[in-house]
C-alpha cells in the first residue's frame, strides 16, 4: 500500500528500503466517519516510531532487527485514546487556589470557544480556554455564546484575526486548504518536513547507555503540557526511557489528557517564577538526555532555555520544541490548539461539506462535552473526531527524538526537533481524500469490541485507572510502561534511580 507520509518520514530518517521492509501495516480507511485518511497517516507515524525505536535496538545488540506492525484500526482508537482512559475510586483532590482559579478560567473558556460567522460571510474560530477574559475584552461582549455570535457577526474575518494575532489570541480564520496553502505561513510550511531533525553543535558519538530495552537510560526532561508534548514524551517512556515531567501547581489541566499522557513517568512541580525554580532546573538539564518544552517564541522561559543555552550546559542534548504554526514565519509566535490547527489549514473546512455522524451512545458515555463537540451540523465547520494534529505531533516529535538518539550515538552532536500542529494537519491534507460514499456509513468511534481489546486496567495511588495499551507492535521489545500512573507533583525534582 503507498502512503506518502511513509515515504516522508522514510526521507526524514535516512532510511533504506531494507529497513523499510521491516514495517507492517494492516488494513486501511476508512475506519471512522472522515473523509480524511487518518488510519493510515497516523499508523505510518506509529510504524516510524516503532523502527526508530528497533534502529535503537539494533545499534544496542550489534545487529539483531526486530518486525513493526500497527493496525490502521488500532491506530485510530490511539486518535482518540484520551476518550478511553477511565478512572473509578480516584482519591479527592485538594487544589490550591491558585490552581482552583485557573481551572476556572480553563471551564470559562470553554463555554464559547467555537466556530462564528463574521459578516463578510467566514467563519473565524475562537478558542478561549487560557485567555477568555482578554478576548471578551477585544471582543468587547460577555463569556456567552450569544454574546459572542452577535459582536463576531459584526466584524470582518480578516480583521478579526489581524486583532488576534496582534494581541497574541488564539483566534483564527477557518480556512479551506487551497487558501492556507497561499498564505506566507501555509508556503513556508510547505517547504520543510514535516518534522525537522537538525544538528546545532558538534560533540564526539555518545554510545547508548547499558540496558534491556531500547530506551534504557535515557532521560528525558519534559516541560510540556496539553496534548502533543506530553504524548512525545509518554512514547519515549513506552520504549524504557526514564520520563520526568516537570509542571507547576499553580497551573491548570485538563484531568482526562493529564491522565491520559502521564503514564509511565516520574511527575514533579517546580515554580519557574523564582530563580530558585530555574536554579533546580538548569540542574536537571545537566542530567538529561532529552529536553522537551513548548514555550511560545519570544517567551522568557523559551529564551532562558533555549535550544543553544541548553545544549552549551548539556553538549549532546536533543531539544524537543512543538508549536501550533511552526518555528518561523508571521504565524510562528501564534498560540494555539488542536481546534485551531484544523481551522487554519483546512480540516474543519472539509468536514463541514458532509452530515456529521449520528451520536454514539458509548462516544457521549466515554467522551461527554468532548465527543459532542465533534457534532456540528452540516454547514458548519467541524474538527475531526478525535485529536489528530495533537497526537500525531507527539509521535512525530518522539520519532524525530529517536532518529535523533542515533545519530547521536554514531556521528555525535546536538539536535533540535522542530514540529508543528500545523504541519501534522497538513501531512494528513497531502494524503489525500476518501471517495464519499466509503466513509459516510461509519460511526465516528471505533468500534468498543477493540477498545475492550486493546485496554489495560492498572491499580495504584489514583484509583482504578483503564486506558489503551501501546499502538505499535515490535517483535522481540514490545512497548509497555515499567511505571505506574502517578499523581502529578508526586515526586520531587529529582532524577530517581529507576
Amino acid at each position: 500500500m503507498s502512503n506518502q507520509l511513509m515515504e516522508e518520514l522514510q526521507a526524514i530518517a535516512g532510511w533504506s528500503d531494507e529497513d523499510m521492509s521491516q514495517i507492517t501495516i494492516i488494513g486501511q480507511d476508512p475506519v471512522v466517519h472522515t473523509r480524511f485518511k487518518v488510519g493510515e497517516s497516523f499508523a505510518a507515524v506509529q510504524a516510524a516510531c516503532g523502527l526508530a525505536a528497533a534502529k535503537l535496538w539494533e545499534l544496542r545488540t550489534g545487529g539483531r532487527k526486530q518486525h513493526v506492525t500497527v493496525d490502521v484500526s488500532e491506530a485510530v482508537a490511539g486518535l482518540q485514546s484520551f476518550m478511553y482512559t477511565r478512572v473509578t475510586d480516584a482519591p479527592p483532590v485538594d487544589q490550591n487556589n491558585e490552581a482552583s482559579e485557573a481551572a476556572a478560567i480553563l471551564e470559562s473558556g470553554f463555554a464559547f470557544t467555537g466556530s462564528y460567522k463574521t459578516r463578510d460571510g467566514r467563519w473565524f474560530y475562537i478558542h478561549a480556554s487560557t485567555d477568555p477574559w482578554r478576548i471578551l475584552d477585544l471582543l468587547g461582549c460577555e463569556g456567552t455564546k450569544e454574546s459572542v455570535e452577535a459582536v463576531v457577526a459584526d466584524r470582518d474575518a480578516q480583521e478579526l484575526e489581524n486583532s488576534f494575532m496582534q494581541n497574541g489570541l488564539n483566534g483564527c480564520i477557518i480556512r479551506s486548504s487551497d487558501e492556507w496553502l497561499e498564505t506566507e505561513q501555509g508556503k513556508l510550511l510547505s517547504r520543510i518536513p514535516v518534522v525537522e531533525i537538525n544538528k546545532i553543535a558538534e560533540t564526539a558519538p555518545i554510545p547508548l547507555p547499558k540496558g534491556n530495552r531500547p530506551l534504557s537510560g535515557i532521560r528525558a526532561l519534559d516541560l510540556t503540557r496539553i496534548l502533543a508534548g506530553p504524548t512525545a514524551s509518554r512514547t519515549l517512556a513506552e520504549h524504557g526511557s526514564h520520563v520526568l515531567w516537570i509542571g507547576a501547581e499553580h497551573l491548570a489541566d485538563v484531568p482526562i489528557f493529564t491522565l491520559d499522557t502521564g503514564r509511565g513517568k516520574q511527575r514533579a512541580f517546580i515554580d519557574l517564577r523564582t530563580q530558585e525554580g530555574i536554579n533546580k532546573l538548569w540542574g536537571l538539564v545537566t542530567q538529561a538526555d532529552v529536553f522537551g518544552q513548548s514555550y511560545r517564541l519570544g517567551s522568557k522561559m523559551g529564551r532562558e532555555f533555549s535550544a543553544e543555552a541548553v545544549a552549551r550546559q548539556r553538549p549532546g542534548i536533543i531539544y524537543t520544541h512543538i508549536n501550533a504554526f511552526g518555528q518561523k514565519g508571521p504565524w510562528s509566535k501564534m498560540p494555539g490548539w488542536e481546534q485551531l490547527a484544523q481551522a487554519a489549514t483546512g480540516i474543519q473546512l472539509e468536514e463541514s461539506k458532509y452530515p456529521s455522524a449520528p451520536i454514539d451512545p458509548d462516544g457521549v458515555k466515554m467522551g461527554g462535552p468532548l465527543y459532542l463537540s465533534f457534532h456540528q451540523p452540516q454547514g458548519q465547520p467541524r474538527i475531526i473526531g478525535g485529536a489528530f494534529c495533537d497526537y500525531t505531533a507527539g509521535y512525530l516529535t518522539a520519532f524525530a527524538t529517536m532518529v535523533a538518539l542515533y545519530r547521536r550515538a554514531t556521528e555525535g552532536g546536538s539536535y533540535v526537533i522542530n514540529t508543528s500542529l500545523a504541519q501534522s494537519a497538513m501531512a494528513l491534507i497531502r494524503m489525500g481524500l476518501l471517495d464519499e460514499k466509503e466513509f459516510m456509513q461509519k460511526s465516528d468511534i471505533v468500534p468498543i469490541s477493540l477498545i475492550n481489546k486493546l485496554t489495560i486496567e492498572e491499580y495504584g495511588s489514583l484509583g482504578h485507572l483503564q486506558y489503551l495499551k501501546p499502538i505499535v507492535h515490535m517483535s522481540e521489545t514490545q512497548p509497555y510502561y515499567e511505571h505506574p500512573t502517578v499523581p502529578q507533583g508526586s515526586s520531587e525534582p529529582i532524577w530517581l534511580a529507576y
